[in-house]
């Protein structure tokens, strides 16, 4: 049967918010990656897949159906296969959601990814699911692309310790970390050996041009069943940098920790907001008989605390908005000489001295009238930062 006709779903966008010209009555999975492709092309930042509604792009921040038949059952049976592969329902069925990654390469020189999540959800009184794929990069960006200040550049590239980067879920960490593997690796005698173990993969490096340094990424669970045993694999292979995800749970961070400890660099993440809430966090996942103990290995490590939020531009599009600071020898002395207990308060006092809080942060971005007086008003608010 022949394709539907596109319908405008936004007159004089030049296109924007069109339903696909190549519209099939049935998907099948032959259709599933031109159909991403087009999504592509249209500039989406992220498709939207969900049982009894039509698939969704959001184009600068804004939905527009992508199709102009709702998907049903069959359609989304088909879109969980080709995606996640045949035991995809069966898993939603048991409880999980699924974070996967999922590559098209239309031909031997170009490729696109997505970052994919797979949950689900009851529509119509049935069981049904929703899949958010979120349009990656081909290359990671540049730090100045996102506008980072040089402090944090100056700071980024440790010999050894660890760096942790925070800030809550969708607020750019991912991209942040990428960015800065990716200075790393154009360093003029590169960065050796880098490992990554990430959960999914969302960006690669292969564009990148190192000719001294080599990138291993692996992901969790697909290669190795968790962060924790990835940094444990990664001591064996003798690498310059790690790169771990996510630091969750005390045996990654754990594991993190002792990777710094050894001489290398690394990178990490946690789901925080704020240096001292990460701090205080990340000791908190330790029992009581190791937290002391723990909390000054932790010290001893670290090196650099970048938490980020992003907020919407005035005119359109987001802007990150970061608290850092710096461990330096000062920093490190000072606060292994205190009860770990009293770290919270001290590193308040320290941050402006030796970084930049959230406040500060998002006052310039307001008197340099990038965000909206509301914007500013709930980062100031929320951080209780001076």
């Amino acid at each position: 049967m022949a394709a539907r006709k596109p319908i405008s779903l936004l007159k004089g966008s030049g296109g924007m918010g069109q339903t696909w010209p190549a519209e099939p009555t049935r998907f099948s999975e032959e259709h599933i990656d031109p159909f991403l492709l087009w999504c592509v092309q249209q500039g989406s930042s992220d498709i939207t897949w969900q049982t009894d509604r039509p698939v969704y792009n959001e184009l600068h921040g804004k939905l527009y159906p992508g199709t102009f038949r709702p998907m049903d059952a069959a359609d989304m049976a088909i879109v969980l296969a080709k995606i996640y592969g045949p035991e995809a329902q069966a898993r939603l069925a048991g409880g999980d959601d699924l974070d996967v990654s999922y590559e098209i390469r239309p031909d031997r020189y170009t490729r696109h990814r997505f970052r994919v999540n797979i949950t689900a959800i009851l529509s119509k009184g049935r069981d049904a699911a929703q899949v958010t794929m979120r349009v990656l990069p081909s290359e990671p960006p540049k730090m100045s692309d996102l506008n980072i200040e040089q402090e944090i550049i100056d700071n980024w590239a440790q010999r050894q310790g660890l760096v942790v980067i925070t800030g809550p879920t969708g607020s750019g960490k991912t991209t942040l970390l990428a960015s800065g593997c990716r200075m790393m690796l154009e360093k003029k005698h590169g960065c050796g050996k880098m490992l990554t173990y990430e959960a999914p993969i969302e960006f690669t490096y292969d564009a990148i041009h190192s000719p001294h340094s080599v990138v291993a990424q692996t992901e969790i669970p697909r290669h190795l069943p968790s962060f924790s045993a990835g940094v444990r694999n990664a001591l064996r292979r003798k690498p310059n940098i790690i790169l771990v995800g996510e630091a969750r749970d005390k045996e990654t961070i754990s594991a993190a920790i002792e990777a710094g400890q050894t001489g290398h660099g690394v990178y990490t993440t946690t789901h925080t907001t704020g240096v001292a809430a990460t701090i205080r966090r990340m000791i908190s996942t330790f029992d009581g008989e190791e937290r002391a103990e723990r909390a000054y290995a932790l010290m001893e490590t670290l090196r650099m605390i970048v938490t980020q939020a992003l907020v919407p531009k005035v005119g359109g599009g987001r802007v990150g908005v970061r608290e850092w600071m710096v461990f330096n020898d000062i920093v490190r002395e000072k606060l292994l000489d205190m009860d770990y207990n009293q770290w919270t308060v001290e590193i308040q006092r320290m941050i402006p001295n030796y970084g930049q809080t959230l406040k500060a942060s998002a006052t310039k971005q307001f008197e340099a009238g990038i965000i909206e007086r509301r914007w500013y008003l709930t980062l100031t608010q929320a951080s209780g930062s001076t």
